[in-house]
């Protein structure tokens, strides 16, 4: 039984397990998605939030130990320079996993995994609804600007003909 036993293995002995994790670890943060099992995706998820959660704070026992993680330079100076500005008031959550179908070649299931603070689709929308919903009112002519009146055009439809002669019964 597995009772108390977290880890996903993923078929994989330990050290290859964490040199994955950590190359997957450090492609996310890089190109902020990518697409990969779900399996893979949900142990990924499970890697990288608490490392995301350590580069809120920046002091030098953080980036070690993300260092200790990750191993790669790169990835750990652009997770606590461009990740963590973004993430700061977030008190969680900074992944989402997107399910994408099933693989061609043996059909396992697909999922995109990306940091939820760069995706540009859903982190817009919020702005755009609140700026859709302010009016202005109209404003009143001056007595310096003339008054263009509009003309109204009257159009007849098909349906204007049959709508007369029935009111004429």
């Amino acid at each position: 039984m597995r009772h108390g036993k977290k880890v996903m293995h993923l078929g994989r002995k330990t050290a290859h397990r964490k040199s994955m994790l950590a190359n997957m670890a450090c492609s996310l943060i890089e190109h902020k998605r990518i697409n990969t099992t779900v399996t893979k995706a949900k142990a990924l998820k499970q890697f990288i939030e608490p490392l995301v959660t350590k580069s809120k704070d920046d002091t030098t026992h953080n980036r070690r130990t993300t260092f200790r993680y990750l191993r790669s330079k790169d990835a750990v100076s652009m997770l606590f320079r461009d990740v963590a500005p973004k993430v700061g008031d977030r008190p969680g959550g900074y992944t989402r996993i997107i399910k994408l179908g099933n693989r061609l070649g043996d059909n396992a299931d697909m999922a995109m995994i990306e940091l939820v603070d760069f995706n540009d689709v859903y982190s817009n929308t919020e702005e755009t609804a609140k700026k859709t919903t302010r009016r202005s009112r109209a404003k009143k002519p001056t007595a310096d600007a003339p008054v263009v009146e509009a003309a109204t055009e009257v159009t007849e439809t098909p349906d204007a003909p049959a709508a007369a002669e029935k009111s004429e019964e």
